[in-house]
């Protein structure tokens, strides 16, 4: 799964690197991004600019937005299936941005470890979004970060990992309308291409949303 991940980089890099306007008085960087959280993508609704959807999906058809907390990540072989995220794929398709994830390693005791790039760039990471309406009329947009099965550098550490797409197929994962090729983009990125280092257990806490949280610490 992915439940923890960073995006911590300069509105200017943003632009760069994505393409898309950046709200300088919203967004801020975030060392610690955890569900429930607004947090920034680029979406099917308006690719050109950073928008902040909830993490964490809440289907249109939901009573209680508290379902979305189960919500967080979607599953690659299953996505066509579930009634929760079947339409958004299909629909909603989202880029999750992110300069890294955390995973913990089960021993003796959890150990965090952040992973990220080998060039450490930021990446997006393939997402879903809906559309919620409260009884009080509020839209609250949300979204869940797809995964796959981890690859031979991650799978150390844990079974599953977000999808990262490749940097040409970002485009075609908000555009396209062909199931078959959007299922072929839902592939574990190379474990060459991508790094990995054990991280202070402040990252436990998403209350530690601070650049602490990203250094490398020695295990003894």
């Amino acid at each position: 799964m992915c439940g923890r991940y960073s995006f911590a980089v300069e509105d200017e890099l943003i632009f760069e690197r994505f393409g898309v306007s950046v709200r300088s008085a919203i967004y801020k960087a975030r060392y610690n991004c955890a569900p429930s959280q607004n947090l920034a993508v680029i979406s099917t609704e308006d690719p050109a600019v950073l928008s902040f959807y909830r993490w964490g999906l809440i289907p249109f058809w939901a009573k209680d937005p508290s379902i979305g907390n189960k919500l967080i990540n979607a599953r690659a072989e299953t996505i066509i299936e579930k009634p929760s995220f079947k339409q958004a794929f299909r629909l909603r398709r989202c880029l999750v941005l992110s300069d890294g994830f955390f995973e913990w390693k089960k021993a003796k005791e959890k150990t965090p470890y952040r992973i990220s790039l080998q060039d450490c760039t930021p990446f997006s990471m393939a997402g879903i979004w809906e559309n919620w309406k409260n009884p009080e009329g509020e839209v609250i947009r949300s979204f869940s970060i797809i995964t796959t099965h981890a690859n031979s550098l991650i799978e150390n550490i844990h079974d599953r990992m977000p999808v990262i797409l490749q940097r040409e197929d970002e485009k075609k994962w908000l555009d396209s309308s062909q199931e078959k090729e959007l299922l072929g983009l839902l592939q574990p990125y190379p474990s060459e291409q991508m790094k990995t280092y054990p991280i202070s257990k402040k990252v436990n806490s998403p209350l530690n949303d601070v650049p602490e949280v990203l250094e490398m610490v020695e295990i003894f």
